[in-house]
Parts: structure tokens; C-alpha cells; sequence
């Protein structure tokens, strides 16, 4: 199985080497490297690693915490093939060549984006700001992996964030900026795996696929979640 393998560690010659060399002797076997931030004397790096499935991943943490200075910020299941350039490019271009489905293919591609479990389009009332909570969300379209019903956070429709549950689960938020539509991804905590939260870099780059689909859906948008129309008798 893929993992997706989140590391702090010391941004100085050699200890990418040896993570490297650990994931290997562990029995992963890297086919992606991805620098998420380089910051005051530390980086953060997301490996994707082909995982034995009969094999305990107890074993590639206590390798790893055993390097000096590096720290496992978080192991979890990758869905789909690692990120490649131009994806993003490509999901747009899909989105709007086919804008009657747009939405639908946008939530559908961002969980294999972003190595998470599921996404929702979520419609938040118009009078969130007078509800206690602020939430009462709904879906308007949902990934193959949601889990019925969808356990949503409370959401407003005002900027991109991450969000950490208290069980340990994680989601990324960003907002389309009209009908009170919302996109949710989720990271699920599990009995063996603890996924990273999001990245500000995943926040970041899910914010820009949002705006930018908000953009070539345009009205579109205003329907999700609308109730149906009655045909007069």
C-alpha cells in the first residue's frame, strides 16, 4: 500500500540521507519526496513510500525517531498515485470543459490532490452567523469515500484554514466566496495510522483550486444545494 510519511527534521547535509536510508532498511520503498517548508534551521518533508502491507509500521517510527532531531509528524494512507506537476492545471482544464460537472469532478480529484480520505462541497446557511455553533452545514456533493453521513466540522464561509478534531482527525477548509459553499477534505485518525494535519502549503494550494473553480463555474455555483423546482401542474 501507498503511505504518505510527514517529517521534521534538522535542514542541515546528511540527515535527509539518513531518513532515507532508514525508510529503506525499514522496508519502504520511496517514490516521492516533496519539501513542504524550509524554516529557521528545520524542514518539513512528506515522503510517499510503497509500504509491505504485512509489515508493522511501529517498526519505520522507531527507525525514524531514532535519527537525531527528526520528528514523525504523521503516517498515514496515500490515495492514488503521488502528486505530479501540472495536476492541478489538468483538473481545471477538466472542470471547465465540463462545467455542468465541475463541482462534482473537482471534490472527486482533490482527496488523491492532497493524500486524504474524502471531500465534500458543504452549503452553510445563510444565517450561519446567528447560529449557535456558527455551523448547521449540509452537502451539496460528495466523495466515493465519504462516509454517510459525513462528519463535518463547524464550518464558516470566510477563509482557508486547517481544523484538528479532538479524536485526532484533520480537515483542510476552503471557502468557493459565493452560495455558502465550502470545500472539506478530510484526514481520518485511525487504530493504526495518525494522518499530519494540513499543511499551510495544502491549504494553500486547495484555496487556489477552489478560487479558481469558483471562477469558471460562476453562477453555476448558485444552484448547489438549491431546492428543486416544481413544474406547475
Amino acid at each position: 500500500m501507498l503511505l504518505r510519511v510527514r517529517v521534521t527534521l534538522p535542514d542541515r547535509p546528511g540527515t535527509l540521507g539518513q531518513v532515507a536510508r532508514t525508510l529503506g532498511v525499514s522496508g519502504a520503498d520511496i517514490v516521492q519526496v516533496v519539501v513542504l517548508e524550509r524554516l529557521g534551521g528545520r524542514a518539513v518533508d512528506d515522503f510517499t513510500v510503497v509500504w509491505p502491507g504485512a509489515a508493522r509500521v511501529e517498526r519505520l517510527l522507531a527507525g525514524l525517531a531514532a535519527i537525531p532531531g527528526v520528528r514523525v509528524d504523521g503516517v498515514w494512507r496515500a490515495i492514488g498515485a503521488p502528486t505530479t506537476t501540472g495536476q492541478d492545471a489538468e483538473l481545471l482544464a477538466q472542470v471547465a470543459a465540463n462545467p455542468a460537472d465541475g463541482l462534482a469532478t473537482l471534490v472527486d480529484a482533490v482527496p488523491g490532490l492532497l493524500a486524504a480520505e474524502w471531500a465534500v462541497a458543504a452549503v452553510v446557511p445563510v444565517d450561519w452567523a446567528s447560529r449557535t455553533g456558527g455551523g448547521g452545514a449540509t452537502v451539496g456533493h460528495a466523495s466515493w469515500r465519504t462516509p454517510v453521513p459525513p462528519r463535518l466540522p463547524e464550518v464558516t464561509p470566510l477563509r482557508g484554514r486547517s481544523m484538528t478534531m479532538p479524536d485526532g482527525g484533520h480537515f483542510a477548509v476552503a471557502p468557493f466566496g459565493r452560495a455558502g459553499l465550502v470545500l472539506v477534505v478530510s484526514r481520518e485518525h485511525s487504530e493504526t495510522l495518525a494522518p499530519a494535519a494540513f499543511h499551510a502549503t495544502e491549504v494553500d494550494r486547495l484555496a487556489q483550486l477552489v478560487r479558481a473553480s469558483a471562477v469558471i463555474l460562476g453562477d453555476r455555483l448558485d444552484l448547489v444545494g438549491a431546492p428543486p423546482v416544481s413544474a406547475n401542474p
